[in-house]
């Protein structure tokens, strides 16, 4: 019985705050079967796990990403930032989803280098828009990528043939089962973000996408269960 996967938000941002280990490990302890994850450059070029592009929101500290260096960070956040090999190491085993926010070409080569170096490029996938996941094809042509789509409108043919996604992206408000069907008859898997209720999770399910991206990844878990005729 297909089984849609589960990958968890930024870790498990709802108990801890998110692109953090433990909140990447509690993700993993709830069911998570991927982690999605937010990688930047600090200011020495090292990747970190964070959304923003400064530290306000999360730190209450507003202070540039890229004005500072990765030891500067750690000192910061009291360690709080971890670098992405240190979450390449916190989820051994488990598939990483790579969001790249703010990218650039050279940010990407950063990244995608980083992750082979680490030793997880079977296990790491990228999402991004098309500019930036056309960046991470010329990186590495062997990279799997979902490509993160926003429109009804399907992408262009060419757009597919430069990137070779493996998965389309999509916000889970835009799938319905006609979409999910027609995408998979093009030979790719459908992955869905954010949903965080139950209703629109089991609406996904019931459809037929291949992957749900969640920041309730242990709600995800148990429909999933339920679903597949498992004691919940």
């Amino acid at each position: 019985m297909r089984t849609v996967t589960a990958v968890a938000h930024r870790g498990d941002p709802y108990r801890v705050r998110e692109n953090t280990l433990p909140s990447l490990r509690s993700a993993l302890d709830r069911g998570a079967d991927a982690v999605e994850i937010d990688v930047r450059l600090s200011r020495d070029g090292v990747p970190v796990l964070l959304h923003d592009a400064t530290l306000k929101r999360l730190w209450d500290l507003d202070r540039p990403l890229s004005a500072l260096s990765a030891d500067e960070v750690r000192g910061l956040t009291d360690r709080g930032v971890p670098t992405l090999e240190e979450a390449v190491a916190a989820t051994d085993g488990h598939r990483l989803m790579v969001d790249l926010p703010g990218a650039t070409p050279e940010s990407v080569r950063v990244v995608v280098g980083a992750i082979a170096d680490c030793g997880a490029a079977e296990r790491a996938y990228y999402c991004a828009g098309a500019r930036t996941m056309l960046a991470v094809r010329a990186a590495d042509p062997a990279a799997e990528i979902a490509l993160t789509w926003t429109s009804l409108a399907p992408p262009r043919p060419a757009v597919l043939d430069a990137i070779k996604p493996r998965w389309l992206n999509y916000r889970f408000s835009l799938l319905n089962r006609e979409l999910t069907v027609h995408v998979q008859r093009q030979g790719l898997l459908v992955s869905a973000w954010t949903p965080d209720t139950k209703r629109s999770m089991r609406r996904l399910i019931d459809i037929g996408v291949d992957s749900i991206t969640t920041n309730r990844v242990d709600t995800l878990h148990a429909l999933r269960t339920q679903s597949d005729g498992a004691p919940s």
